[in-house]
């Protein structure tokens, strides 16, 4: 069992940064891959960035590359995603999950979520 929790998310202006984290419960982080997804009003849950249990592999969104980053520490539990030069359509709830599956990009293969944080950008 892993239980995810969100943080960082808030207001930003266009062109902004902002630097979420996820931290996870117990001793098994470093065994899932690990996801970040978003969630606008009205839309599905999309891929947004992805990172291999070691950290040396990630993968990204073609909406997000080059501006976000996605990395993770292992010895805090933790997994982040630095958001930069961030436009009005970055506007979305952003989740984040773990996978048994390295790099997967498909949210049903993610096993567990957290809740979610609220990112806005104002034009």
């Amino acid at each position: 069992q892993v239980q995810l929790v969100e943080s960082g998310g808030g207001l930003v202006q266009t062109g902004g940064s902002l630097r979420l984290s996820c931290l996870a419960s117990g001793r098994t982080f470093s065994s899932y891959s690990m996801g970040w997804f978003r969630q606008a009003p009205g839309k599905e849950r999309e891929f947004v960035a992805a990172i291999s249990r070691s950290g040396r592999s990630t993968s990204y969104a073609d909406s997000v590359k080059g501006r976000f980053t996605i990395s993770r520490d292992n010895a805090k539990n933790t997994v982040y995603l630095q958001m930069n030069t961030l436009k009005p359509e970055d506007t979305a709830v952003y989740y984040c999950g773990a996978a048994a599956r390295e790099l997967t990009m498909q949210k049903n293969n993610y096993a567990y979520w957290g809740q979610g944080t609220q990112v806005t950008i104002s034009s």
